[in-house]
């Protein structure tokens, strides 16, 4: 049936953008439930399956806990999304896919104060009786109504909820989040060291390579495109035959064909011939030498998202 079009908000911990509802296989369930048991799927998804992901196209981004979206259809217990804090070139308004209907809830007015970014890798909601909601990954965002002692008093999907303020910081609106460097974002990142790969990733439960520069750049105050070949034609063009004019932070990205063909991957430059990246199914998040390896080989361009731009879109 046809939905009407309207905003709605992602009500798990993260929910997964499929390319179709008939994407996820009956090994996802328990990251397609809701409640969702992101852990349980990872943890007992094998090798072949997991980079079937990527292989069989199944996966598109993720969803963090109280992230909007347009819902323009629903399919049975699927509903056909948009993405819109996630740019893209797949549509004007954000990223589209496939996400559980149960997954989401619909978006009532708020009159917020403010909102509250998660800044640590994943933080407990609290009931406001003081009972423990759920956990929420690093980067969500939620409206602000107030404060209680230690805690930020939020609106979560499902009503008032708590947030410790040491989990969080506070902006007057989803856009004015404090800017930092990008060299800033490459230091975050480090905090996700040897964390798995994951396609479509988005959260501290696991990264795509162009989820993980885009994470730690939203934890910056920027907001560039969701994916790899979208961040190289944004920012500012650096030489790429010049190592000494390339800074902490720039993005380096890569391709097949020692870079002749499309962008297959992007990281952050973290100076002395350093690369951080999240790397591909079967591996992790690492800093490696770049001189004399295969990815070395495939540069194919280096971009910079200095302090001055983007912003959260509201």
């Amino acid at each position: 049936m046809k939905a009407t079009v309207n905003t709605w908000y992602c009500a798990v911990s993260v929910a997964t953008v499929w390319t179709s509802p008939e994407s996820a296989r009956d090994i996802d369930g328990p990251g397609t439930a809701n409640p969702v048991r992101l852990t349980e799927w990872l943890e007992k998804l094998p090798y072949e399956p997991r980079l079937d992901l990527c292989n069989g196209n199944r996966i598109q981004t993720q969803l963090l806990f109280g992230e909007p979206v347009i819902i323009e259809d629903v399919q049975g217990e699927w509903a056909k999304i948009i993405a819109v804090w996630q740019p893209s070139n797949k549509d004007k308004r954000g990223y589209p896919g496939w996400v559980p209907l149960a997954q989401l809830k619909e978006a009532e007015p708020i009159h917020a104060e403010g909102f509250t970014r998660v800044t640590k890798g994943k933080a407990q909601l609290w009931h406001t009786d003081g009972s423990p909601s759920i956990i929420i990954p690093f980067n969500s965002i939620l409206p602000s109504i107030g404060e209680s002692g230690d805690y930020l008093r939020v609106c979560a999907p499902d009503g008032e909820a708590l947030l410790l303020k040491a989990d969080a910081e506070q902006a007057p609106s989803v856009h004015q989040f404090k800017k930092q460097s990008a060299s800033a974002a490459a230091d975050i990142g480090l905090a996700f060291l040897d964390l798995p790969y994951l396609w479509g990733g988005m959260s501290p439960y696991g990264y795509d390579c162009s989820g993980f520069t885009y994470s730690m750049l939203k934890a910056c105050g920027h907001s560039i495109p969701r994916d790899a070949g979208d961040q190289a034609r944004g920012g500012e063009e650096i030489p790429i035959d010049n190592q000494s004019l390339w800074k902490k932070g720039d993005l380096l990205f890569f391709a097949n064909n020692e870079g002749k063909a499309n962008i297959r991957h992007v990281g952050f430059y973290f100076g002395n011939g350093l690369l951080l990246h999240s790397h591909s199914t079967g591996k992790s998040i690492e800093v490696m030498k770049l001189a004399g390896t295969k990815l070395g080989r495939e540069l194919c361009a280096v971009r910079r998202y200095s302090i001055h731009e983007g912003g959260l879109q509201a």
